[in-house]
């Protein structure tokens, strides 16, 4: 079956779960700030396919994205010169800022690497 949107949530659902909470809502079994962040999340999940991130999304310089990789600064400027990266770089003006959120992302989709045990026991 092949799915119309990103997400198999559609705004047409996250309208139908938000009638259904409006009376458990008002009989204040869920606060409305509750409400709010639930009903945000699902029309963004509708929307791109995802929960809004629990980091607030920013740009960062290149030192910043070195930093938060745990390279130093001269290693990221070669491995991203080598295409190592599949983040994009956003200009700002002449400045060169990627987004926090790809950084991580690339971070979390990295592979788990095994220790590796000597034998000089």
């Amino acid at each position: 079956m092949k799915l119309i949107s990103k997400s198999p949530v559609t705004f047409l659902t996250v309208k139908l779960i938000g009638r259904l909470l409006n009376p458990i809502v008002e009989r204040g079994v869920i606060s409305q700030p509750e409400y709010n962040e639930l009903m945000a999340n699902l029309r963004h999940l509708s929307q791109k396919g995802e929960l809004i991130p629990d980091i607030l999304p920013k740009l960062i310089d290149q030192k910043q994205a070195a930093e938060l990789l745990g390279v130093s600064f001269s290693h990221f400027r070669n491995l991203e010169r080598d295409g190592a990266f599949p983040f994009k770089r956003r200009m700002v003006g002449t400045a060169v800022r990627y987004r926090n959120t790809d950084v991580i992302q690339y971070l979390l989709n990295l592979p788990e690497v095994e220790p590796v045990e000597s034998d000089n026991d």
